[in-house]
């Protein structure tokens, strides 16, 4: 039953030898056929080169070349849709997820899961902030959203028989992964990994890419930022009727409205709570425009398929 393992790649150029080791090392003796699938993710360094070196070296070894950098998500797209294995692994290439609990996975998925997710444990070598805003981030994602995701859910996961052909079908424009996978049901389990230190090259996810990554994963399974709105509204509205009796009471008794400071104030911050409200109807808005246009996730430049 063939295996195939899903890496995609931008500028990992220091990790595509190491990972093919370990991969090789963890299924060679498997009893299992598998391949080896690299998504070069329009990387600007020689990671390209390296795979096609390995794919000269190793027939297991195939890849597909975006045409630019579309992102890991659309570069996990482009994999799904080209892969025709029974069993496909998902996992980054900078060996952060160990490929030594690929077995592990493998007994799960032979005890009859379709799919097999990890969940991250915190690691001493993961900075403070990436822990905190870890965890910030799955505890705002399970509060708002319709789906319950793990603490510490990553995109290294074992897919299995029809549930890579129902992923595949999602054509949604902002994709999230680790919440469709489990929207998706099937029969799932987790298991919990802990994270080595990144092999080479640096983190490809900056603080400004976890939040946008955050916002895509709450707008993508919830409408309920929308209703938050709706009810701020109300509920500003209610408060605002509060100053009533103090407007009739002073020009019933011929006082003077003073306080221009608190005038300006007021207007500064409903004119804040006004643009929060516009902008979060615009995110949802703008999902809509990307996905009317039914751009294409990703355009393939090359590939040894």
């Amino acid at each position: 039953m063939p295996i195939q393992v899903l890496l995609p790649a931008h500028n990992e150029s220091g990790n595509i030898r190491a990972i093919h080791e370990e991969i090789c090392k963890a299924l060679d003796d498997s009893g299992y056929e598998f391949s080896i699938l690299f998504v070069d993710d329009g990387s600007t360094d020689d990671t390209l080169e390296r795979i096609k070196d390995l794919a000269s070296m190793d027939r297991r070894v195939r890849y597909l070349e975006l045409s630019r950098n579309f992102g890991h998500q659309n570069a996990i797209k482009a994999g799904l849709d080209h892969t025709d294995a029974e069993i496909l692994i998902m996992m980054d290439c900078d060996l952060q997820h160990p490929p030594g609990l690929i077995r592990e996975m493998l007994n799960w998925y032979e005890r009859g899961y379709d799919i097999v997710r990890t969940r991250r444990r915190q690691s001493s070598h993961e900075g403070m902030v990436k822990q905190v805003t870890s965890r910030m981030f799955y505890r705002m994602l399970r509060s708002v959203s319709d789906i319950d995701i793990e603490e510490g859910s990553a995109d290294f996961r074992l897919v299995s028989g029809n549930a890579i052909a129902q992923l595949r079908n999602f054509g949604e424009y902002d994709l999230f992964y680790r919440g469709l996978i489990k929207w998706m049901g099937f029969r799932q389990v987790s298991i919990d990994y802990e994270p080595a230190p990144r092999y080479s090259g640096e983190t490809k996810y900056s603080i400004r890419k976890m939040i946008g990554f955050g916002l895509k994963g709450v707008t993508s399974f919830s409408t309920r930022p929308l209703y938050f709105s709706a009810y701020m509204g109300v509920c500003l509205s209610a408060l605002s009727l509060l100053y009533i009796p103090y407007v009739i009471y002073a020009l019933s008794n011929g006082l003077a409205i003073h306080g221009w400071a608190s005038v300006i104030v007021t207007i500064v911050f409903f004119g804040g709570i006004n643009l929060l409200i516009l902008g979060i109807i615009g995110i949802y808005i703008a999902k809509m425009f990307y996905q009317t246009k039914r751009r294409p996730h990703y355009i393939i430049k090359e590939s040894n398929l």
